[in-house]
Order: structure tokens, then sequence, then C-alpha cells
């Protein structure tokens, strides 16, 4: 489902974490968390590896621990379908610091770039919208990425939901850290938390 008006993803990605401040980032498995990556490594980068459709529940966690903070979850539509039901959980609870940001090429990118439910007309966005999302934003043109940039900042006007039109064309691999106990204590020091 390649459309005309879809995004590179590593430019989307980078304007996207553009003067990004004090923002805290889960990133979902595989392509998402490469692009997170590749816009700027920062140990307010958290990735998820082997955690299919667990990114946006990781985020609600953080935001509702964190509510000082603003959270941004970066996934893809695979990763974000497989975990369908997180949406409903995060409209209930209303974290208005946490934003869930949708990469949507139709794809299921990681097995195979077979064709995803979303490639196959399931809407994210109009079901973050029922779940009780506060904001919902469809974006194809780098125009979007900008304006909705600063809504990633705002600690009380969400949950909201962004759904970015990504094309399907392949990007070189740009791998984060893999060692989940680096990650995790580089994540709880980058919150001020004691490591031992």
């Amino acid at each position: 489902m390649e459309q005309s008006n879809a995004l590179p993803r590593r430019e989307a990605v980078k304007a996207l974490l553009a003067d990004r401040g004090d923002l805290l980032v889960i990133s979902g498995l595989g392509s998402s968390s490469y692009d997170v990556f590749d816009a700027g490594e920062s140990s307010a980068n958290f990735y998820l590896w082997g955690a299919m459709g667990g990114a946006a529940m990781v985020g609600l966690g953080l935001a509702l621990a964190q509510p000082k903070r603003p959270v941004a979850v970066i996934t893809g539509d695979g990763e974000q379908l497989m975990g369908i039901g997180s949406l409903l959980t995060i409209g209930a609870k209303k974290a208005g610091n946490l934003s869930i940001v949708v990469l949507d090429n139709g794809q299921f990118g990681e097995t195979g770039m077979q064709t995803s439910h979303s490639g196959l007309g399931a809407r994210l966005d109009v079901i973050a919208s029922g779940a009780g999302f506060r904001s919902i934003t469809e974006i194809s043109a780098m125009e979007g990425i900008a304006d909705f940039r600063p809504q990633l900042h705002d600690i009380n006007g969400g949950p909201r939901f962004a759904r970015i039109h990504i094309a399907t064309g392949h990007v070189e691999r740009a791998l984060p850290p893999r060692d989940g106990v680096f990650l995790k204590n580089r994540f709880r020091e980058h919150l001020g938390f004691a490591v031992t």
C-alpha cells in the first residue's frame, strides 16, 4: 500500500525528535528503534528488543510514573497492532503527558513486509479515537510533523495519538545498543535513580 504522500521514515523521525528537550522516548521493536537511534542517541531513549506489542504499555507505565516529564512512544503499525488493547487502557488512564506515534507503512516490516491490518484498511487513529484519546493527528507531510512536534512536550493534553504515513522503501539498519541491562541502567540513571 505505497502512498504517494508517504514520508521517508528516517527524515520523519529526525524531524519529530528535533529540539526534543526533556522528552523521554520508548521505541517499539525493530525499525522504529533504528529510526529513533539514527535521529540521535540519547540516554532518554529506551529501545525495546523482543517485546512485540509492548511499547505503548511501557510508555503508559513510564508516563504514569513520571507525570512531569513528556513521554513519547514511537512505534510501527505492526507492533502497535500486536498490542491493540493497550490503546483502550491508555484511553482509560488519560495520562496527559503521553503521546503514541505510529509510523504506518501498512506492512509488517520485521517479518518480511507482509501487508498489515493497517495496509488492509484498519485505521489505528480511529481505534485510538474510539478508545478515548484526547487528540488524534494524521500526518502525511513534513509540515504536519513540525506542527505536531510541540504537542510532544505538553504534559497535560494527552493522551495523544499521531499516525505518520511512511514509505515502505528499504532503509539500512542503524542498530542501537541491544544489552537490556545496560539500557535499563542507563535509563534509570537518566531519571535520577541509583543503579546498583
